[in-house]
């Protein structure tokens, strides 16, 4: 059993920058690919970006390469996830995942465990 635990969500106005933590406990965390996901109201939960179970490979929905980068220190089992440039469709509940596969990191399948979720709000 993994759980996670989101921070660092929160208001900010547009172009501006937040980082999302997400901290991981129970089984070994440097075994698991990690992945962020974000639901708007009435959406579907959708993929915003992952990382590898080393960090060595990261990927990105398109609409977020540039500006938002994810990365892991396994040492303190958390992953982050650095957003800048926000927008107010950026805003969301962000969700961290955790999954023991190193593929097809873009779908919810993969992942075997969630968080509860950080709300991030985006002003005009």
């Amino acid at each position: 059993q993994v759980q996670l635990v989101e921070s660092g969500g929160g208001l900010v106005q547009a172009g501006g920058s937040l980082r999302l933590s997400c901290a991981a406990s129970g089984r070994t965390f440097s075994r698991y690919a990690m992945g962020w996901f974000r639901q708007a109201p009435g959406k579907e939960r959708e993929f915003v970006a992952a990382i590898s179970w080393s960090g060595g490979r990261r990927y990105y929905a398109d609409s977020e390469k540039g500006r938002f980068t994810i990365s892991r220190d396994n040492a303190k089992n958390t992953v982050y996830l650095q957003m800048n440039s926000l927008k107010p469709e950026d805003t969301a509940v962000y969700y961290c995942a955790a999954g023991p596969l190193d593929s097809g990191l873009g779908s919810k399948t993969t992942y075997d465990y969630w968080g509860q979720g950080t709300q991030v709000t985006v002003s005009s």
